[in-house]
């Protein structure tokens, strides 16, 4: 029994209860948890509890501030840029994708990017608000460098993740939610954590060299993009996370590539890009809705060449861990990450923590 079951409640009052211990304003602190929640619930666990003590540590150091409110720098009807006044990433993303939301209602589409900003967890919780209102939500950041492109030994390039969230009928929807580095960073950490290798393909040693031992990947190696090395399209991976930059970085005027002070480095603020867009499919060909469920049903109707994985959209495998942690009446979490944070939470003062009372085999 190496796994718990814990309550959403449970787990969205133990991150605010961290978080304010730290003096974090409370309507911050909830949107955060909120955010870690959700992760955790679409099966996301590299970026939900697992990371709650980087964010407490970011707010107790005074590296970000716990406080205060974005501000709009310039707009125009379907634009904006935004200072996220270094303040908690989900407070500058929800800020910044409402204000998209806003824009698109009026002009039909609206294109907002932001500096100043931090770590927001994951990028569909901001790209599946324009879903509340049949719109298409697009959603990027760039991070600090972890990614070492083809041919290189360096890490010049953040994970950068792209997310696209579409509406189709019933409540049905498109969501792409990736890195566009071959795996999240989290993900090497959680098998760091366990003591298990990682997948050929993740990342690569200090000397550019593919590897399965997260520890070489985590000290003095790097992630590899979307198709590992050069000859299985590295390159194409490493160009999509260029672009990223170009919506984030280099519009916003924020931080970007190597210039991104390092993974949990706190020796000076964040200052991200991040790009947040809204668009209303009701000014293009009529239909759309239609045509979306009719795609998603085309793909995920295909004989899968195994009768045990059928073939599934994207946005479907986190539909499903939804659906578990409802049917289980809680979310599964790894006894050591519960552990870890506990003992963490402790360390700052919190003393009401999470139950470990509800074991679960893995």
């Amino acid at each position: 029994m190496n796994r718990c079951l814990i309550l959403q409640s449970e787990v969205r009052t133990f991150i605010e209860r961290c978080m304010l211990a730290v003096g974090t304003q409370p309507s911050h602190a909830a949107c955060l948890a909120e955010v870690l929640v959700e992760g955790d619930l679409r099966g996301h666990y590299s970026h939900g509890l697992n990371r709650m003590d980087m964010y407490v540590k970011d707010v107790l150091t005074g590296i970000c501030e716990k406080a205060g409110e974005p501000t709009v720098d310039k707009e125009t009807v379907a634009t904006a840029l935004v200072n996220g006044r270094n303040l908690l990433g989900p407070v500058v993303g929800n800020f910044c994708m409402d204000l998209a939301i806003k824009k698109a209602r009026e002009a039909g589409i609206g294109w907002v990017v932001a500096y100043g900003s931090n770590h927001f967890g994951i990028a569909a919780y901001y790209s599946m608000q324009a879903l509340k209102e049949d719109m298409i939500g697009m959603c990027y950041t760039n991070t600090s460098p972890l990614v070492v492109p083809p041919r290189a030994k360096e890490c010049t390039v953040g994970t950068n993740p792209i997310s696209v969230a579409a509406p189709a009928r019933d409540g049905d929807s498109f969501v792409l939610d990736m890195a566009t580095s071959a795996v999240a960073l989290g993900k090497v950490e959680l098998h760091h954590r366990r003591g298990d290798v990682i997948p050929e393909g993740w990342g690569c040693d200090s000397q550019g060299r593919l590897s399965t031992d997260p520890a070489e990947v985590l000290s003095g190696g790097g992630l590899v993009p979307i198709g590992g090395c050069e000859i299985t399209g590295g390159h194409k991976g490493f160009g999509l996370g260029l672009m990223v930059e170009v919506f984030c970085g280099m519009l916003a005027g924020s931080q970007y590539s190597k210039y991104i002070r390092n993974w949990k480095v706190t020796d000076r603020v964040a200052d991200l890009g991040q790009c947040f867009v809204a668009l209303d499919p009701a000014n293009f060909a009529p239909g759309f809705k239609g045509r979306m469920s009719d795609l998603l049903s085309l793909h995920r109707g295909l004989e899968p060449a195994n009768p045990e994985t059928p073939v599934v959209a994207p946005g479907d495998p986190e539909r499903f861990s939804i659906q578990k942690c409802r049917s289980l009446g809680g979310i599964p979490y790894d006894l050591s990450v519960v552990s870890h944070m506990n003992k963490f939470a402790k360390e700052i003062g919190v003393e009401l923590l999470l139950p470990t009372d509800r074991p679960m085999a893995e």
